[in-house]
């Protein structure tokens, strides 16, 4: 998408008409620059950011670092910028309750006694590097997983994590690897990328991420992916609660986790997802997994 020059380029918005800036220069060129990287995937060099918010390019050196610092903007190898993890979760916080939330709560509301039911979505399907937690609902039991809507978590460590991994292009696993240390968190962290490998594909071809107290000792997961209309995973389930819990109710959590990610899949109008068990079941009707993206 081509990167726009100037505000003059962005669809109009329903505001009034935007008289002197009353603050200072800087809140408007911070302003410019989230404008800028919203209206286009591809990131913009800090000469096209200037432009766009007609701007010197050494007054937006000293902004753009700060961001950086922020986690408000990132910058890839080519030197452009994009928008940042926490730019992508204020959004999810922003949005938590409408469209795909509102399609997913009667979903993740049933069944009631399930440890805690969070629908996950990451929050860039192109460059996501953390999960993002859109929604949840929480277990009546005192004692239970507890997460923030908005909140975000690494990938090599989380069931929801793991599940995204897995439907990464093998070139784009290959750079989030080089870019991501695998760092622990607990001793049963996976931290060596050969296992991290072999996991993910495991995944792929059983549809569960499993999360073993890998982010948080005595916490697991479970976790299985939503595809759009076009196949790609946009989103995932996950079921998470206390070690023992989640142990002495495996079975019927995997079931449950696998049906309401097939669920919402249906509902966004995703492709069928039988998993490699029932291919070689023999189950009538089989169809493979969405394609990586």
């Amino acid at each position: 998408m081509r990167t726009p020059k100037s505000r003059a380029d962005l669809p109009a918005e329903p505001t009034a008409e935007r008289g002197p800036a009353p603050g200072p220069q800087s809140v408007g060129r911070v302003m410019a620059i989230f404008e800028c990287l919203a209206a286009q995937h591809d990131g913009a060099t800090l000469s096209e950011l200037a432009g766009f918010a007609a701007a010197p390019k050494t007054s937006l050196v000293g902004l753009c670092n700060a961001l950086l610092a922020e986690g408000c903007l990132r910058r890839d190898s080519a030197g452009r910028f994009h928008l940042g993890t926490r730019m992508f979760a204020l959004a999810m916080r922003t949005l938590a309750g409408r469209e795909l939330i509102e399609l997913a709560r009667p979903f993740l509301a049933d069944p009631p006694r399930l440890p805690a039911r969070p629908l996950c979505w990451a929050h860039s399907p192109r460059d996501a590097d953390r999960v993002v937690y859109l929604d949840k609902v929480d277990s009546a039991n005192s004692i239970r997983y507890a997460v923030t809507v908005g909140e975000r978590r690494e990938l090599h460590c989380t069931a929801l994590g793991k599940v995204l991994l897995s439907h990464f292009a093998p070139e784009r696993l290959e750079r989030y690897l080089q870019a991501h240390p695998l760092v622990r968190f607990t001793p049963t962290t996976i931290t060596d990328a050969t296992r991290l490998r072999a996991e993910l594909r495991r995944i792929r071809n059983d549809g569960i991420g499993r999360n073993r107290g890998e982010r948080i000792q005595d916490a697991e997961g479970l976790a299985a992916a939503v595809s759009d209309s076009s196949g790609e995973v946009v989103a995932g389930v996950l079921i998470a609660g206390p070690a023992v819990r989640m142990a002495a109710n495996r079975a019927h959590n995997e079931q449950r986790v696998r049906e309401t990610a097939e669920a919402l899949t249906r509902v966004l109008g995703g492709p069928e997802v039988v998993q490699a068990s029932s291919r070689r079941s023999g189950r009538p009707g089989a169809k493979a997994g969405p394609a990586a993206r």
